[in-house]
């Protein structure tokens, strides 16, 4: 029987001993996923190991049934107590599965936002975990800059994503998102947004915006760990951040959408 973890750390897995602790040796990141889990509660989980399950598939991982085992021995090891941000990596030559522990960082419930022109470096967009060591230093950059977060956007001048998190925005009543024939991630928690969007009758349109067309507009940054992040302040740019006048209603729907766990066979 599997026990809850109760230490950060890494866990490699194999089919014979299930997950065991390990020693990070640095192989390159093929596939990651990760969430916010407290207290043994999470949202969309079941969406992240289809994504997971997924990207796996796309890269020649594992087969199937030995993901499904690590996915069930994942399950059964996360901390049902406390915060935490636990990552699940599939890692190249040799391939690897890995379950990496992390307390949950300090949780924002607004950000900045260093919006410059970046370019966007990444060499899988659709696939989270090739892209994350160069998405960390546009992060650092931002930081330099007075910013949380940093805009990718395309050769077009369109705005694709941040470096860590979904963009969205409102043009008056219509929740907007970047076009998907655009090189964005299926993030977990945007698809969550849009369903709610669905059910309660809130217009979704996918569009193509310059950083310049935000200015003055409601921006969200969404992701696993932060949820809903309404935009504050786009740093080094005469732009004005629109009033987050729907983002405590949505985070409160968030929160509240947090379930247990399921038990593990």
């Amino acid at each position: 029987m599997i026990r809850p973890a109760i230490a950060e750390g890494l866990l490699n897995w194999t089919p014979a001993d299930g997950l065991s602790a390990g020693a990070d040796t640095g192989e390159r990141l093929l596939v990651a996923d990760s969430w916010l889990l407290r207290d043994g509660r999470v949202r969309g989980f079941e969406r992240h190991r289809e994504r997971f399950l997924r990207a796996c598939a796309g890269c020649d991982g594992p087969p199937l049934r030995r993901l499904v085992e690590f996915w069930q021995d994942v399950t059964a090891a996360l901390p049902r107590t406390g915060e935490w941000f636990p990552r699940v990596e599939l890692t190249a030559r040799p391939p690897r599965l890995r379950l990496r522990l992390r307390q949950a960082p300090p949780l924002a419930p607004d950000v900045r936002v260093w919006a410059v022109g970046q370019p966007d470096p990444r060499t899988a967009p659709r696939r989270k975990g090739p892209d994350l060591d160069r998405l960390a230093r546009v992060r650092n950059r931002a930081s330099l800059h007075g910013a949380e977060e940093a805009v990718l956007i395309a050769q077009s001048g369109v705005v694709l994503e941040a470096a860590h998190s979904s963009v969205v925005w409102w043009e008056e009543d219509t929740l907007c998102l970047p076009s998907p024939h655009l090189p964005v991630l299926a993030g977990v928690t945007v698809a969550l947004v849009q369903e709610r969007a669905a059910r309660t009758g809130v217009r979704v349109a996918h569009r193509e915006r310059t950083v310049e067309e935000l200015d003055g507009r409601e921006v969200w940054l969404l992701n696993a760990l932060h949820g809903i992040r309404p935009v504050t302040e786009w740093t080094e740019r005469s732009m004005t951040a629109g009033s987050a006048a729907r983002a405590t209603e949505w985070r409160s729907w968030l929160d509240d959408i947090m379930e247990p766990l399921p038990e593990s066979n």
